[in-house]
């Protein structure tokens, strides 16, 4: 029984939805388990291939399907209890006024199908879980899927302590589009160069996306559009930056603000629960709607004189807490997967059929 892989939306944008996918669903992270990958050139390649390709390969044999990207097809549906879809967040369902034509299309009306047929979930955090459950079947398994963190920009906190205390750069990562709510980052920017930040600035990076949110940005003074950038550069942005901010109006999960904690970052998040499962005690919590108020808030943690340090141990601290977490969730999901490929784990580490 073969264990494939959906990999066809890879290889387009490096975003949220291809590292997790790349993190989680790949050959090394599912080992020792045997998967094989499926992947696609190009969108038309990938929408043939997620559409048919994979009903097609599922119906021709008893292998089961591991869906980490795009909802399940509508023509899997009849093997909904040999599919696993991995989901990264409701907010297809929750927020419908964030999408764009084609993501109501093509992922809204099939991720809503599925909800309804298939007997099980993977899920990148509890929060998310919760939403999934008041969705999906009441007799579905959700199982936790955690990805681990890792240095992937390779930043550093040394000597983040030392820095000018009158200085305030602020940095969000995303895509630029309604969800991710980047002006309301603006707004709070705004409200600090008012107060004891008269110099405070916001470098926003990312891909400039659908919707009206990238020109009203260029409007603000102190913020800074930098469109994708690649890996080396998004380093020395973070880097410089003095703290991370995200004011999006929902995530399944925000992998960008655990990244930037490697730097001794703080973290400006919206006082959600998603964001509180992923920061813990050291995340700075604000309500992105009234900027005067973040604003406040954040100019009251910033006013200590050691409030460089302080984040630097808080977030190597909420790092280590975040990936024993994911550990476990690993286990759990091979044997997970395992089962369902009627294979059994052995001690020294390798994937067998049962006999």
């Amino acid at each position: 029984m073969a264990i494939y892989v959906d990999h066809t939306h890879l290889g387009r944008h490096v975003t949220g939805l291809e590292r997790i996918t790349l993190e989680l669903f790949s050959r090394a992270a599912l080992a020792p388990l045997d998967v094989v990958p499926i992947t696609a050139q190009g969108t038309r390649q990938m929408v043939a291939k997620q559409t048919f390709e994979l009903p097609m390969r599922l119906a021709a044999s008893a292998s089961i399907l591991l869906c980490p990207g795009f909802p399940p097809s509508p023509l899997l549906r009849p093997f909904a209890s040999r599919v696993l879809p991995y989901i990264h967040d409701v907010f297809l369902l929750s927020r419908p006024a964030d999408l764009n034509r084609r993501a109501r299309l093509y992922m809204a009306a099939p991720f809503k199908l599925a909800l309804h047929r298939y007997p099980r979930f993977l899920v990148n955090s509890s929060d998310t879980g919760q939403k999934l459950a008041a969705h999906c079947r009441r007799d579905a398994t959700i199982t936790l899927y955690r990805p681990p963190v890792r240095n992937v920009f390779d930043l550093e906190s040394n000597g983040r302590a030392d820095r000018d205390p009158q200085s305030l750069r602020l940095v969000a990562l995303g895509t630029v589009e309604p969800r991710k709510n980047f002006v309301a980052a603006a707004r709070i920017v705004a409200a600090l160069r008012a107060r004891g930040f008269p110099g405070a600035t916001l470098d926003i990076v990312g891909r400039k996306g659908w919707g009206e949110d990238w020109g009203m940005l260029e409007a603000f003074p102190g913020v800074t559009l930098h469109g994708y950038q690649p890996r080396g550069r998004v380093q020395q942005l973070l880097g410089d930056a003095d703290v991370f901010i995200c004011t999006s109006h929902d995530e399944g999960l925000g992998l960008p603000l655990l990244e930037a904690q490697y730097g001794g970052l703080p973290v400006v998040a919206p006082d959600a629960a998603i964001f509180h499962e992923v920061l813990g005690a050291s995340g700075i919590f604000v309500d992105p709607s009234d900027p005067v108020a973040a604003a406040d808030r954040i100019e009251t943690v910033l006013s200590g004189s050691q409030w460089r340090a302080r984040y630097v141990a808080l977030a190597s601290q909420n790092l280590l807490r975040w990936n024993a977490l994911a550990a476990a969730d690993r286990d759990a999901v091979i044997s997970l997967i395992a089962g369902l490929a009627g294979r059994s784990i052995n001690n020294a580490g390798s994937a067998r059929r049962r006999s």
